[in-house]
């Protein structure tokens, strides 16, 4: 049974580096703030949670197991509020969008309304 817990929680910290990975690549491709932004806060917050549940599957230990829990519920409620808030207040002070993107929604100059 120790062999299966310990396969499960390796696979699981491989899946949460891979998802790191991904947003440290999406951090040092994308072209502009809003999309780096995007992979930081969607990639990064499944890395991290399968980080945190592969500590909670093999640690066994009910403090543990509700602390990992509880940090991931708590990435799961901070990290894409956080990363909205900032991408408003970049847009509000002026950062503009990748000459590449197509639509920009918060323009009020464009709006037909």
């Amino acid at each position: 049974m120790d062999a299966i817990v310990s396969l499960v929680a390796g696979l699981l910290i491989l899946a949460g580096t891979f998802f790191a990975f991904v947003a440290a690549v999406g951090l040092w491709r994308f072209p502009d703030i809003y999309s780096r932004m995007h992979a930081a806060s969607k990639a990064g917050t499944l890395g991290s949670g399968l980080v945190l549940l592969a500590l909670a599957v093999h640690s066994g230990d009910t403090p543990t197991v509700t602390r990992a829990l509880a940090g991931i519920a708590f990435f799961l409620l901070t990290a894409p509020i956080s990363a909205h808030l900032l991408a408003k207040a970049a847009y509000v002070v002026g950062y503009g969008l990748a000459k590449s993107s197509v639509l920009d929604e918060m323009d009020e100059s464009k709006k037909t309304d």
